[in-house]
């Protein structure tokens, strides 16, 4: 009988270490993860430009004799974020905390019993001997059920992250995309964040909070030996996908 080769042993084990990732994590097996180049936003084949409802166009008055231009916020130059490229610093403050705690509790009883003491004088013809018709049919029933869920989350992000302006809507307001990675021994997190603000709402430090952000995306997390440690393995993933119980 001829034995298979080697190469036919390893080309499922090959198969399966590329098809869940591996690849990559085996690649970077006693190095620190490494660090994204700096890029254009726009370049990602990920983003797309924003659309959204805008106002008609309002030609602004003509003022004659005066210092005040319309659409100004002030005499001197402004030296926040107006202009596609602009950067602005967007602070995140999240402190969220939820607790929920619910409770079922249900229980049923139920019997039944039938009998034909008397069926027109019939009744011992119908039954087989022994049978008494005044107990032809007795049934019962009980079923409990009781469940009980607890839900306590608590999460707190401060961060502060610089941000670029990739987008000036028609009205005015400004799409704003940016991304943060920091790399502590072997564990590389990253934050990113993309949204669309007002520009009354930045601050004159040029400064904007996480809560003015209109379709806000804000991601946290990381990559590295403690991040792979956390997440179950992909078999254990898979089994949880396809199982039905």
């Amino acid at each position: 009988m001829r034995r298979p080769s080697p190469t036919l042993l390893l080309l499922p084990l090959a198969l399966s270490l590329a098809g869940c990732g591996n690849l990559e994590r085996i690649s970077r097996v006693g190095r620190a993860p490494e660090m994204s180049p700096v890029a254009n936003p726009t370049a990602d084949p990920a983003w797309r430009p924003v659309s959204m409802p805008m106002p008609a166009p309002q030609e602004a008055p003509a003022v004659a004799n005066s210092l005040w231009r319309p659409g100004s916020r002030t005499f001197l130059r402004d030296q926040r974020a107006a202009q596609v490229g602009d950067v602005i610093t967007v602070l995140v403050s999240i402190q969220d905390e939820a607790q929920l705690q619910n409770r079922t509790q249900r229980a049923r009883q139920g019997g039944d019993k039938l009998g034909l003491p008397q069926v027109f004088g019939m009744q011992t013809r119908w039954l087989p001997r022994g049978a008494s018709p005044e107990s032809l049919l007795e049934t019962s029933g009980g079923q409990t059920s009781d469940g009980n869920g607890t839900v306590k989350r608590v999460e707190t992000v401060t961060l502060r992250l610089a941000a670029t302006v990739t987008q000036v809507l028609p009205n005015g307001n400004l799409v704003v995309g940016g991304r943060q990675e920091v790399r502590v021994n072997a564990e590389l997190r990253e934050l990113a964040v993309q949204g669309v603000i007002r520009p009354q709402d930045i601050a004159s430090d040029n400064t904007i909070k996480h809560d003015r952000l209109a379709e806000a995306r804000i991601a946290y997390g990381g990559r590295g030996t403690l991040s792979d440690l956390q997440q179950p393995r992909y078999g254990q993933q898979l089994l949880d996908a396809i199982l039905p119980f």
